[in-house]
């Protein structure tokens, strides 16, 4: 039974990884931050389930990282922890660093310190935000980098660490360049969740308006659950290599905030340019979607499409068995179930209210 570790287990990405790699007849360990606030509810469903484990262990502290590799001893490591959130980099530059860049080094270390240099495969979690101020369309694996965010500068420095140690160590390490892969568990703060969320709550009368940044940019959006079998094929081929990680398909927020309303039941038909661009909701006139200022990006990334051939000629992978209308139904589907479920709770929390305040209930 192979033995794989999963760094950011809790996240979208490592959630559907520790799954599928459950189903392939994996130990399966995955590695967690001691928090006072549990964020496991991505993986609940896994705890208690044989072969499946949870280690303490983080990316800015490489004592932990030996620790635990050198107790697991795996053959497959999957590093997807990350301070994954563009917006966010630019706030907190010096952490994103530290985590994004610098940890990556912690772990290629740990294995070479752990003697397993020869016998694990390691995976690393890149992305296109590489690409950046983009220098070719669509970008593949041989386009040049232009990082425009510290997040995607730190990236650039696992990337390239990665390469290093394989060429220096002949170590099995590769990097995935992911673009975005989007789902049902992507976290809420991030465009495409914030798209169907909202639109799930404004058909439910939870929620006014939505606000949103850049409408015209462009990127190439994936089922998060199809990508993580495309990190587990990298990691058996038969040799170390990076490859894109995309649809080939391009589309813009405007698109996506279009087709997440309409499954939702409203259709949005869209007036003005730029900032003063609104989508108004056809049946009623009412404006639901505005432009704001506030998300905007000191430097905006806004031309992301992948090319996945090679995945495809050298992998076998099909990056397009879930279609980009299908992605946003199945995400729009769940935020109108959780919504709804929102919605009955909050009403038996006022009746519950109401027959306590006239002592009907004590």
């Amino acid at each position: 039974m192979k033995r794989a570790l999963i760094t950011g287990v809790t996240g979208q990405d490592g959630s559907y990884l520790a799954e599928f790699l459950l189903e392939k007849d994996y130990e399966v360990y995955g590695m967690i931050r001691r928090s006072s606030v549990d964020f496991r509810e991505r993986i609940a469903h896994l705890e208690g389930v044989s072969h499946f484990h949870l280690k303490f262990g983080d990316l800015g502290d490489s004592i932990s990282l030996v620790k635990l590799i050198g107790e697991i001893k795996p053959d497959e490591i999957y590093n997807l922890a990350a301070q994954s959130h563009v917006q966010v980099s630019f706030d907190v530059p010096e952490y994103t660093a530290d985590v994004v860049a610098t940890g990556v080094l912690r772990i290629l270390e740990a294995v070479r310190v752990c003697g397993l240099e020869k016998t694990c495969r390691i995976y690393q979690a890149s992305t296109s935000e590489l690409y950046g101020k983009v220098e070719e369309v669509p970008q593949k694996e041989t386009t040049p980098f232009h990082p425009y965010s510290p997040y995607a500068v730190a990236k650039q420095y696992g990337y390239w660490i990665v390469k290093e140690y394989r060429e220096a160590y002949n170590m099995f390490c590769c990097s995935g360049i992911l673009f975005n892969h989007e789902s049902e568990r992507r976290g809420e703060t991030f465009v495409t969740r914030k798209i169907t969320l909202a639109a799930a709550r404004i058909a439910q009368g939870k929620q006014d308006k939505l606000y949103l940044g850049n409408l015209s940019s462009l990127r190439d959006w994936g089922y998060a659950k199809d990508y993580v079998e495309c990190m587990w094929l990298i990691l058996q081929n038969n040799k170390p290599q990076d490859f894109v990680i995309a649809t080939g398909v391009q589309h813009s927020v405007r698109e996506f905030a279009t087709l997440a309303f309409h499954y939702a039941g409203i259709e949005i038909e869209w007036q003005g340019k730029g900032m003063d661009e609104k989508g108004i909701d056809t049946s009623t006139g009412k404006v639901l979607i505005e432009v704001s200022p506030d998300f905007y990006r000191p430097t905006d990334v806004v031309n992301l499409w992948g090319d996945p051939s090679k995945a495809k000629t050298e992998l076998g992978w099909n990056p397009t068995k879930t279609s980009f209308e299908e992605l946003v139904k199945i995400m729009v589907d769940h935020d109108m179930e959780k919504v709804a479920v929102e919605k009955a709770e909050d009403h038996i929390k006022l009746n519950l209210a109401e027959y306590l305040e006239k002592g009907i209930v004590r």
